[in-house]
């Protein structure tokens, strides 16, 4: 199985293609896109848009494991993740692939062991699974890499629950 990883953002938008080998989970590419906060945010959007559709034609992935908008303070901020998420959500499914959202505190728990863990053990935790020789940075980039091994980690479940139900798995018609 091969997923990207989507930690949404506008002005930083991580990313992380993850690949399940019988040796364990392989970082394919994990990184950043970024856009200018001087630009005005149609721009912006349209710019994520592109470079995300870029990614799932290079990448071409299973699965995009994308982070639930849970929980912000800053309502502009919620907005403009929100604005990231459903585009990040609308590409997958054009291109084919399964989408899986996952809170924060499930990545953190999936990877880390506790959900209440920081951003550095992520960090740590993504570096360790991944066989890396540095962890990810920024942050965006770990979690990113962070929801991919999520997705990884939770994949046989959510199969034997859609065989159990009837219920496909996989949005955009691809099998």
């Amino acid at each position: 199985m091969f997923v990207l990883g989507i930690d949404p953002g506008v002005s930083r938008c991580g990313y992380g293609a993850v690949s399940s080998t019988p040796q364990g989970p392989k970082a394919v590419a994990v990184g950043v896109l970024r856009t200018s906060p001087d630009d005005p945010m149609p721009q912006r959007l349209a710019e994520l848009q592109l470079e995300l559709r870029a990614l799932m034609v290079e990448y071409r992935p299973d699965v995009v494991a994308v982070e639930r908008v849970f929980f912000q303070v800053n309502v502009r901020t919620a907005m403009s993740v929100g604005q990231a998420s459903g585009i990040a959500i609308a590409e997958a499914v054009n291109a084919g692939c399964e989408v899986a959202q996952y809170s924060p505190n499930e990545v953190k728990l999936a990877v880390a062991g506790d959900g209440a863990a920081g951003k550095e053990q992520v960090q740590q935790m993504v570096k360790h699974l991944l066989g890396l020789k540095v962890a990810p940075r920024p942050a965006d980039a770990a979690d990113a890499a962070a929801l991919a091994l999520c997705h990884l980690a939770h994949a046989p479940m959510r199969a034997r629950v859609a065989r159990a139900t009837g219920k496909a798995t996989v949005a955009g018609g691809r099998r």
